[in-house]
């Protein structure tokens, strides 16, 4: 890293602590310039950033039977998960979902730290793998975005600066359309871009605003996001303990740091104190000063300092992923019963919230005695209650009820046809009698159970109350 505000040359004291490494003593912006990163650990991050740009932009164009895999209509309350509609009434599953969410970060971060930081963040994968190669190719690495910015304003530099600035708001731009996308689907994005703007004020205007924020964090923003807004930094200081995985510096080997050549009389480790860690750091802090709010696990110091290693010819692994004890006590990292029990109860939550997705009714219903009626007499012997239906059917095509007594011998008469349609993705009432001899009437309030049916189909089974005069 080579930033505005020099103090990577300060002796190790605590005082990294009282500040984020990206704001200065006197409280400005400190100007990350991170060198781009080289080693196993990046390619392997490059390969899975393609696999993962691949679905953000590709998911939005898969559908099945009409419907789109994810979607998070807001507006107008709409959500599908795994091409399964969920209503307002469906909420409690969302509840339950970030309840799940929360045990998940909790149990997560206790066992791996920020390991989804590094490899599964949108924000990570985006700047570090999208926008900070972009900057590369157009700026050049570090040194050379040092260089240009304390230039003078020449043609040259008024081209390079556009044209980042210009390629970085197209990136931008593009991705608030996907985002949109997972909105109000890929149609309705469809007919903002290609119908007349008036037409779609609404949309339209989301998008550019979608655009200019995407802009402003990846081109001024970037890692504060991380340093500054997520709260997942701050959550590592109490989920954190000693036998957590993390991105940890094995200072029992490493110190004291020095160049072997320059102090050949001095017993030192193998950290020649170089800097390459600091310098590829995205977040700008020295790992070597321990684990730090900032740290967001992107593992680019330990391919730095292995390549260093491999260079003199020293074990890698100087920086690695470990845990503080296994550091302390110059164990490799394991598995843990503790890893493993979190691992368990992780997939548990899981397991647990699947099972709610996925078992979840595609028609619900409701059946209520009509409020302020009572039992009316049929003939001589036979008494009726009417009743309302309320139907959500969260179907791709609309279906046609009818209803059918489980429990009892009676009959039911449907107002109007003797059956209730209920269009797709809509919901749908109707009004109907039961009616049920007076010698099966043993009490007041008598429950029953009614099915309901598609053809030959049950798809619901729902209780209700009969009232009626008591039986002889």
């Amino acid at each position: 890293m080579i930033s505005d505000v020099d103090h990577i040359n300060e002796p190790l004291t605590e005082q990294f602590r009282d500040r984020i490494a990206t704001v200065d003593d006197k409280g400005k912006r400190n100007w990350i310039y991170a060198y781009k990163p080289k080693g196993k650990f990046y390619n392997i991050r490059t390969f899975l950033s393609i696999f993962y740009f691949i679905i953000f932009f590709g998911l939005p164009f898969v559908s099945l039977n009409g419907r789109p895999f994810f979607l998070f209509n807001i507006p107008k309350g709409r959500f599908i998960i795994f091409t399964k509609v969920f209503w307002p009434q469906d909420f409690f599953i969302f509840g339950i979902t970030m309840i799940t969410f929360i045990f998940f970060i909790i149990l997560f971060t206790a066992a791996f730290g920020r390991l989804f930081c590094g490899w599964a963040c949108p924000q990570t994968n985006f700047m570090e793998m999208m926008f900070r190669k972009v900057e590369y190719l157009i700026l050049g690495d570090a040194a050379a975005q040092k260089q240009l910015k304390n230039s003078a304003w020449t043609n040259k530099k008024i081209f390079k600066v556009a044209l980042k600035h210009i390629v970085f708001f197209l990136l931008s731009f593009i991705i608030a359309n996907f985002f949109l996308a997972y909105i109000i689907g890929i149609k309705d994005l469809e007919k903002i871009i290609t119908e007349p703007v008036f037409e779609h004020i609404v949309g339209f205007f989301s998008l550019i605003v979608f655009s200019f924020i995407f802009y402003a964090v990846y081109a001024f923003f970037r890692e504060q996001a991380c340093t500054v807004v997520c709260p997942y930094g701050r959550l590592q200081s109490v989920l954190l303990d000693k036998n957590s995985m993390i991105v940890a510096y094995d200072y029992k080997r490493g110190e004291p740091r020095g160049n072997a050549k320059k102090d050949a009389d001095k017993n030192l480790g193998d950290c020649i104190d170089c800097f390459q860690c600091v310098k590829v750091c995205p977040t700008g802090i020295d790992i070597r000063n321990g684990v730090q709010m900032e740290c967001v696990g992107c593992t680019a110091c330990i391919d730095a300092c292995d390549n260093i290693m491999q260079k003199l010819h020293k074990p890698t692994g100087l920086i690695r992923y470990a845990s503080e004890n296994a550091i302390a006590n110059n164990e490799p990292l394991r598995y843990t019963k503790r890893m493993k029990f979190y691992t368990f109860l992780c997939l548990l939550l899981l397991s647990i919230l699947s099972f709610l997705l996925f078992t979840r009714k595609d028609i619900d219903a409701t059946i209520m005695r009509t409020p302020g009626m009572l039992f009316q007499e049929v003939g001589k012997d036979s008494v009726s209650n009417l009743y309302n239906l309320k139907a959500v059917n969260k179907t791709v095509a609309d279906v046609q009820l009818t209803i059918q007594l489980l429990d009892a011998d009676g009959k039911i008469n449907v107002i109007g046809k003797n059956y209730v349609t209920v269009n797709k993705e809509a919901q749908g009432a109707g009004t109907f009698f039961i009616v049920l001899p007076k010698k099966y009437i043993k009490q007041r309030s008598t429950h029953l159970k009614l099915g309901l049916y598609e053809g030959n189909k049950q798809i619901a089974v729902v209780k209700t109350n009969f009232l009626g005069p008591v039986g002889d």
